[in-house]
């Protein structure tokens, strides 16, 4: 596991601190002692994790667009990072059919921005570009993706993230790895945990029709998906940056997915939730016949992770969902301070 020592004193550029997983980032570098500047254009939900954990009052906080390269380029300036970890996107599928040319906007010219001021900068060391699971090609075959498989997304969020891969390999390969500053992209699967209020995502649909006594709406209850608990994906970003750092000849591509057994169809993770959460949690099959194309199977090869840095996922799919559904039980709850709810999963997994 990470040595959260390590970041007491580094100067840590977040992008995207506003978001689910970049909340629950900003709060671990924060009470491991780094000094974090976050950059974000602004929570995307409301509520959001961000302000419940009161996050603003703990760091430096950038209200910026990740497509404004002069303001991005203003706050990394001042901020002089040496860690930068870029997490800003638009991560949802159904929102890149809405919107593709935000999209791409968001998630390949941000990708640019943030590898040009780097470039600009010296005092950078160690950079992780977070992308995804569904950078892959994805042939629907029963094995996992190596990180040296194909990229190619079917959609404009898939294809998006895998053009982010590519401006990450060309930037590396032009101008930052004869500088010696350690690259990596970090290809997380599906996530879950507290806070997280997205639309379009399963969990979050599923605490909202719990919390409000409705049935839990599920579109692909088929679709075989690598679920993991936001630690483990935010545990293993930690882990690259600070052992790239150290030795920047093991920075590359690094898969980041739950162990086989726990990829699941979407409509087991519904069952496990249900159970978890108890009556009156139940849900129904809606299946979409004309919805847009979402991958059926997708499943990662974390072989590569596990071998080079000994990273090993903790928490099955149970434990991964109990934990959120706790979480999200506290916060419903009255005098439950959230905080401290938060604090005490981040110390237990850790």
């Amino acid at each position: 596991m990470v040595d959260l020592n390590f970041y007491k004193g580094k100067r840590v550029f977040l992008t995207g601190h506003m978001g689910f997983k970049g909340a629950w980032l900003s709060r671990i570098l924060v009470r491991a002692g780094a000094f974090v500047t976050g950059y974000a254009s602004e929570s995307p939900t409301t509520p959001n994790l961000w302000t419940l954990l009161e996050m603003k009052r703990d760091l430096r906080s950038v209200n910026g667009d990740i497509r404004d390269l002069d303001v991005l380029k203003t706050s990394f300036d001042e901020a002089k990072p040496e860690i930068v970890i870029h997490m800003a996107a638009q991560p949802i599928v159904r929102e890149g059919y809405r919107n593709p040319v935000g999209t791409y906007a968001t998630n390949v010219m941000g990708t640019v921005h943030l590898l040009e001021c780097v470039r600009l900068l010296d005092c950078v060391r160690s950079v992780i570009n977070v992308t995804t699971d569904k950078t892959y090609r994805n042939k629907e075959w029963c094995w996992g993706y190596r990180e040296e498989d194909v990229l190619g997304g079917f959609d404009p969020y898939s294809g998006s993230k895998s053009c982010s891969e590519l401006v990450t390999e060309t930037y590396n390969r032009s101008f930052l790895m004869e500088r010696g500053v350690a690259v990596s992209t970090a290809r997380a699967g599906n996530v879950i945990g507290g806070g997280d209020f997205a639309n379009d995502r399963i969990i979050p649909d599923c605490v909202r029709a719990a919390q409000q006594g409705n049935a839990i709406i599920v579109r692909n209850p088929n679709s075989i998906r690598p679920y993991q608990h936001v630690l483990e994906a935010l545990g293993a970003y930690l882990l690259i940056a600070q052992r790239q750092y150290e030795k920047p000849e093991i920075a590359g591509y690094y898969n980041i997915g739950p162990n086989d057994d726990d990829c699941v169809k979407t409509g087991d993770l519904a069952d496990i939730f249900c159970a978890a959460w108890g009556e009156p949690a139940r849900w129904e099959n809606h299946s979409e016949p004309d919805a847009p194309h979402e991958a059926h199977f997708l499943k990662l090869d974390c072989s590569k992770i596990k071998t080079v840095l000994g990273w090993r996922p903790k928490l099955d799919i149970h434990e991964a969902v109990g934990q959120t559904v706790a979480w999200e039980k506290a916060r419903i709850s009255d005098g439950v301070n959230i905080r401290v709810m938060t604090d005490k999963q981040i110390d237990e997994y850790f």
